[in-house]
């Protein structure tokens, strides 16, 4: 694991500092920032505490608007593979997948259709031929939109974009046959130092094993100087399980998978009735 000590200082006095995974949890169906939500973001900050986007996406993928409101100091990207300093866009910490790591796994895509996309230098960068193609990997022309939005496509091949960058955060497949999903995950699972989890049907999100939101959460609290018992996670899906677990307060929204449901302390609203914002106004409110 790689550290860079913050520069912000400690804030041990913080109330609470909540981590709250995007999509599917903080962002509703159609991917926005609901008013409530904007009205819970000023109270965190008139009481001192912190929000923490903590998501799958690359920096450059969280909406602009959230990263410079003054409740958010600090995000977690790429599922816990590098938390950065909100201001001034700086990876405090990182856990990288190295060139040599991520040729290997280029290689699980040979023989099949699948989209292999690399997160590095806080970008979410995307094979120009796949990028033109998503459509056959998504569900429906908007959410195709949306994937296409959050990725930058390059021209030249994988593994010569891969000879371009040192390291990454970590690596998605998509695909779309169950036996390329099948393939894949037999050659995930013989390498015990990743970490592999989902926030689709059709996808693997591939990181060092270190690499987790709940890493991440734990890691920030302690350079913080923040109690976990003061820490409180939202999320909706396994790649958010590491995090609701480690977190002092665990919360799946009404719409999250069973899994994470059941791995979580309690079960609140869902995406498309701000439950995040209704939790933590609430919680605000009881701690004074």
């Amino acid at each position: 694991m790689s550290e860079t000590r913050l520069s912000m200082g400690a804030v041990p006095s913080a109330p609470a500092i909540f981590f709250s995974d995007m999509d599917g949890t903080f962002l509703d169906d159609q991917k926005r920032i609901g008013p409530l939500s904007w009205k819970m973001l000023d109270a965190v900050a008139a009481a001192g505490a912190l929000f923490v986007p903590c998501t799958g996406r690359a920096l450059t993928g969280i909406p602009h608007e959230l990263v410079e409101h003054p409740a958010v100091r600090y995000v977690v990207a790429s599922n816990g593979a590098a938390v950065y300093d909100a201001t001034s866009g700086e990876a405090l910490m990182r856990t990288p997948l190295s060139r040599e790591r991520l040729m290997e796994l280029l290689a699980l895509t040979r023989g099949r259709d699948v989209v292999f996309d690399i997160f590095a230098r806080g970008t979410c960068f995307c094979w120009r031929p796949n990028y033109d193609r998503l459509d056959a990997f998504t569900r429906d022309e908007a959410e195709t939109r949306f994937m296409q939005s959050l990725r930058t496509p390059y021209d030249e091949s994988p593994a010569e974009f891969i000879e371009t960058i040192e390291d990454a955060d970590r690596v998605t497949f998509l695909w779309r046959d169950p036996a390329d999903r099948d393939a894949l995950a037999r050659g995930l699972a013989a390498d015990p130092s990743l970490s592999v989890v989902r926030s689709l049907p059709f996808n693997f999100e591939v990181s060092d094993a270190q690499a987790t939101k709940g890493t991440a959460l734990t890691w920030l609290c302690g350079h913080l100087g923040i109690p976990l018992e003061r820490s409180y996670a939202f999320g909706d899906s396994i790649n958010d399980l590491s995090m609701l677990g480690r977190a002092g307060t665990g919360v799946a929204m009404a719409n999250a998978e069973a899994e994470t449901k059941a791995a979580a302390d309690v079960t609140y609203a869902s995406n498309n009735d701000e439950g995040v914002a209704r939790f933590i106004l609430e919680e605000l409110a009881r701690l004074g």
